[in-house]
């Protein structure tokens, strides 16, 4: 089993120091410390193992140490900063553990940018040696590369005259979206092996800054200074609060944590999974919320959340369909809504929202069928609500069941639900659902904080179906049984068609390329045949490609 939960003093690949307003980050990968068999992480390079490390790092910064205003990723290795993804793992790996482990890079990769904008901790990666790879890709996250004038720093992205494949965390959508490097040179730098350097690599745009190697280290610090003292951003503490180890128990049939239950059934390869609504009322002040630390309702569910969705990602592969379910009292959850909103330039509400959009849009991005189902009990409202508008299908019980004496249920949507929970595509879920229909999200913004029940609902455009209590049980089953007579490949394709309408950003590029394009390149023969690139990599022996363009 893939374990996503560890901490600072648990890390093998990363050494993180805190200095005042500076956070220094540094790349020590233990080769022999592996997720996976029969290869060593050589010359900086990953697997899993070391992006685990690096997304709990870039957390922990945001939530135990928001004073942080720059942080700077560097090699603690001699004349190397990162190799890449590691190549003997790749060509080890299943598909599916390829595609999901860049996938999962990438969210990382996101989550650096999204520090940067949100929170006002920019990061600087300082390159000394061959930056490769993945590792370019890793800089590319960063708002400023810094890269040593050596003679033998360079920065590359080799996948395509090495091994067949492509950058798979972003590395093409940056280097032209955000960078902004001239197609033509671009091109060029993408089949270069050996990699850019010096003036050139400043000239493309493929680095900020080139400094030779004698000044490199005073003129970082320099530049460092310079980023804590004009940093902007929400104003917070030098010090946060401490992100403990999530509780959890894990069987064959259920993950139970402490507000989130899934039941795993591979019978109908389903998961189901309970959000628990909260067991008290929001805190009177934002210091009440701050005493509570990540118990904190909000920030305890999204932290126990976002673990299950990777946990079903990386070991459960053949759940395709995840049925979202909760129990709970409405009013408290739309009360610590409205916590959140009144305190939103708060760091710690302002982290917690921020969080909240990155959980989702790993929901959205996880290549599973979405089915929400809205029950007596259910407490669906405000930031929950966003669990109903991102399913691919959703069903809310029109009345109550037979014998049942707990009212039916409602729905409420909060004001969270107007900006900030925002998709990869840059606009809300309400926008995506009623897409260049303006005057049907006015008219949802009257219904802010009103109950609505199934009929309600349904007016509103907020529920795909309301059966009563005697076609309940037969529908929902009649789809899941649907969904699982599907082809998964299909489903993939078709749901990532249609989630993400509308606009597109850098980042709906970036996945739409990943769950397309890497996904389709990493099954070809050229790449894994038995003469393909990926195969035969240090062997020695030249890859055999077949020449037809598809």
């Amino acid at each position: 089993m893939i374990d996503f939960l560890t901490e600072p003093s648990s890390y093998h690949h990363w050494k993180l120091s805190i200095d005042d307003r500076v956070a220094w980050l540094g790349l020590d990968v233990d080769e022999n410390h592996i997720i996976g068999r029969d290869y060593a992480l050589k010359l900086n390079s990953y697997d899993l193992g070391v992006d685990i490390e690096l997304c709990d790092a870039v957390q922990r910064l945001r939530f135990e140490h928001p004073g942080v205003r720059c942080v700077v990723i560097h090699s603690l290795k001699e004349r190397v900063f990162c190799a890449g993804a590691n190549i003997r793992m790749l060509a080890g790996a299943t598909h599916a553990h390829k595609v999901n482990f860049c996938k999962f890079t990438n969210e990382t990769r996101n989550a650096i940018e999204n520090a940067t904008r949100y929170s006002g901790q920019h990061y600087l990666c300082a390159v000394q040696g061959s930056c490769a790879g993945g590792g370019y890709e890793l800089a590319l996250a960063c708002e400023e590369i810094w890269l040593a004038d050596d003679g033998s720093s360079t920065v590359s992205l080799p996948e395509l005259p090495l091994l067949a494949v492509l950058p798979g965390t972003g590395g093409l959508t940056r280097l032209v979206d955000k960078r902004l490097v001239r197609r033509d040179r671009a091109d060029f730098f993408c089949t270069k092996e050996e990699g850019i350097r010096g003036q050139r690599a400043i000239d493309w745009r493929l680095v900020d800054t080139v400094v030779p190697a004698s000044k490199f280290d005073n003129a970082l610090k320099e530049r460092v200074r310079e980023i804590t003292e004009d940093a902007t951003g929400p104003l917070t503490p030098d010090a946060g609060i401490e992100l403990r180890r999530i509780e959890r128990t894990i069987s064959a049939q259920r993950i139970q944590y402490s507000q989130l239950e899934v039941s795993l059934d591979h019978d109908t390869g389903s998961a189901t999974l309970l959000l628990r609504g909260p067991d008290s009322e929001a805190p009177g002040s934002i210091d009440e919320a701050l005493d509570a630390g990540d118990s904190f309702w909000p920030l305890r569910l999204l932290r126990e959340l976002d673990d299950a969705l990777l946990h079903l990602r990386f070991n459960e592969e053949t759940l395709g369909t995840w049925i979202i379910k909760s129990e709970g009292d409405t009013e408290r959850v739309f009360g610590y809504d409205a916590f959140l909103k009144a305190h939103e330039a708060h760091w710690f509400a302002h982290e917690i929202m921020l969080f909240g959009e990155r959980v989702l849009q790993r929901l959205e991005l996880s290549a599973r069928s979405l089915i929400a189902v809205i029950e007596p009990g259910s407490c669906f409202a405000g930031t929950l609500l966003e669990c109903v508008l991102a399913a691919d299908q959703s069903f809310m019980l029109s009345g109550q069941f037979e014998e049942d004496e707990r009212p039916p249920p409602d729905i409420s949507l909060s004001g969270l639900n107007f900006g900030r929970y925002r998709t990869v595509n840059g606009i809300t879920r309400l926008e995506a659902r009623f897409l260049n229909a303006p005057e049907t999200i006015t008219a949802c913004e009257d219904l802010i904080g009103s109950k609505l029940d199934a009929t309600a609902a349904d007016m509103a455009g907020l529920v795909t179906f309301i059966p009563d209590d005697i076609d309940w049980e037969d529908e929902i089953r009649m789809t899941i049984e649907s969904r699982a007579g599907f082809s998964a490949d299909a489903l993939t394709g078709m749901e990532a068609n249609l989630r993400f309408a509308g606009p597109e950003t850098m980042e709906s590029k970036i996945f739409s390329r990943l769950s397309a394009w890497q996904n389709w390149i990493f099954q070809r023969p050229n790449a894994v045949g038995e003469q393909g690139a990926l195969t035969l990599y240090g062997s020695g022996e030249k890859p055999q490609f077949n020449k037809h363009r598809v």
